[in-house]
């Protein structure tokens, strides 16, 4: 009996092309996907002391070296601000990417043993990373939230204020820090299949690009002739529009923005290119 292709309902082939990305594929997978979602969510924590108190332990440390170290010794300007809220809005932002950035690098070969066993589209486990940690981003920005308002109303502190008109950007913001460590994160898990080495720049990268980026210092302290070398960092302006959201304070630099997002794409569109190009033979190189 011969049969088309047109007869089956998936046909696996072994070559693709460069630009054969299949992203229709992500719908018709979506329960898996809500699937790996839930799995990120729950066995994040498993089996730990503290379980989901680490959300809230690891920025509260972070916010407290960084007012120490930083704001009390080092005496970096806070441009006015309370410096347990300037740096926590920073830390919160900066963790929901780069816990996107480090989750879907090493969603190759965290799942390497699945995906030698059945087949699904394997963009399904960095994206649910990406979704999964909105999660721990939106606890630690209550959080966040929590502190602001002990400022407002308990001490007394009238120079904060949220910006209603700026809020509309918020969803704009998450997208920015979400999809761009997506884009960074598989640009490396398709890299460190071959070149191993790379996991370990990739962790010190995210270390140097964080110092790099506004959330232990204003971009008003910047002297002038480093600011394009900062701005071309394209977290910079999403740091400085989500201050100037929750805060009143930084700056909403649309140009910025507009460049973040330009950004982004491209990055993201590059690192979907080699993802493709990698995972057909991803299982035959672990």
């Amino acid at each position: 009996m011969n049969t088309k292709p047109s007869d089956w309902d998936l046909v696996i082939t072994p070559q693709r092309g460069w630009f054969e990305l299949h992203l229709d594929e992500i719908w018709q997978y979506r329960d898996l996907l809500w699937i790996f979602i839930k799995r990120n969510i729950v066995t994040q924590y498993k089996q730990t002391i503290l379980g989901p108190f680490w959300l809230f332990i690891q920025p509260v440390i972070t916010t407290i070296v960084f007012t120490v170290i930083f704001g009390n010794i080092a005496q970096l300007s806070t441009d006015g601000l309370p410096k347990p809220l300037f740096y926590l809005s920073g830390v919160v932002a900066w963790n929901y990417f780069s816990t996107c950035f480090t989750g879907t690098s090493n969603s190759l070969s965290g799942n390497a043993g699945l995906f030698g066993k059945v087949y699904f589209p394997r963009i399904i486990a960095p994206l649910a990373t990406v979704v999964s940690s909105l999660v721990r981003f939106f606890i630690q920005f209550i959080l966040f939230l929590g502190l602001l308002v002990y400022y407002i109303k308990i001490t007394g502190y009238t120079q904060l204020s949220l910006n209603a008109f700026h809020i509309m950007y918020f969803p704009l913001l998450i997208l920015i820090m979400g999809f761009m460590g997506l884009g960074f994160g598989l640009v490396f898990s398709s890299l460190t299949v071959k070149y191993r080495d790379l996991k370990y720049l990739m962790s010190f990268g995210v270390r140097l690009l964080m110092y790099a980026s506004p959330v232990i210092f204003p971009l008003s302290m910047v002297p002038e002739k480093y600011l394009p070398i900062l701005l071309a960092n394209p977290m910079t302006s999403v740091i400085e529009a989500f201050r100037s959201m929750t805060l009143g304070q930084g700056s909403l630099d649309l140009p910025g923005l507009a460049y973040s997002v330009s950004f982004t794409i491209s990055l993201l569109f590059v690192g979907l290119l080699l993802f493709n190009r990698i995972e057909k033979n991803f299982i035959d190189s672990v």
